[in-house]
């Protein structure tokens, strides 16, 4: 009898999850490119062929985790209300990943994501793959803003590469300031602060993108 397929994705996401956590734990504690993936297999209980079925790299093994915010612009700009610019409805949706103190906005004190950034900006290879995962930002958000505001490709490269490159700069200044041993509370306010005056300036160049 064969599994529904419902079923059979939720396993297939379980394995993700457990081969995941087991090589997160174990870069963790003994370092990135001291941990081999011979290694996480073992303690994740499957086989090579089976890890690399799920994760075709080492690097992908932690930065998976950020997957889904590679097209979370795009997606922003395609599901906005009639009537918000695309600019708006980004800095709305950072604004409020602050308020919720979301990882990706790099606010966040938890212990375990303070280690996992951590580790990413120390580990050359990581930090290497986290800015392809920003380059297919730039290049979801383009399309999306010249499909959906009608904006020239020209333009909508620029404009995406200018926000991708401020929504990544907010997050490492977050992670500076809460990995300098202040608590995401106390810097929130600068971190709003700061938010909003980056996005000032974006206003000044891509403001009107998107407007008839």
């Amino acid at each position: 009898m064969t599994e529904p397929a419902g079923l059979r994705e939720r396993k297939k996401q379980r394995t993700r999850e457990a081969i995941s956590n087991a090589a997160i734990n174990l870069f963790l504690e003994h370092g990135f490119d001291q941990v081999s993936v011979a290694q996480v297999a073992e303690v994740a209980e499957v086989s090579r062929r089976t890890l690399f079925a799920y994760f075709p790299t080492k690097e992908s093994l932690v930065v998976h985790r950020f997957a889904d915010h590679e097209t979370e612009s795009a997606r922003m700009v395609r599901g906005r209300p009639e009537g918000r610019t695309p600019l708006e409805a980004i800095r709305e949706h950072f604004l409020d990943g602050l308020d919720r103190r979301d990882p990706i906005t790099g606010l966040s004190d938890v212990p375990e994501v303070l280690a996992l950034y951590r580790m990413i900006f120390a580990t050359p290879a990581l930090l290497a793959r986290m800015l392809e995962l920003n380059q297919t930002a730039e290049e979801a958000l383009a399309e999306a803003l010249a499909d959906t505001a009608a904006v020239r490709p020209g333009e909508a490269r620029v404009a995406a590469s200018a926000i991708v490159a401020v929504l990544w700069t907010l997050a490492r200044e977050n992670h500076r300031s809460v990995a300098s041993g202040h608590s995401a509370d106390e810097v929130f306010p600068q971190a709003r602060a700061a938010a909003e005056e980056a996005f000032g300036l974006l206003e000044g160049g891509f403001g009107r993108l998107g407007v008839a």
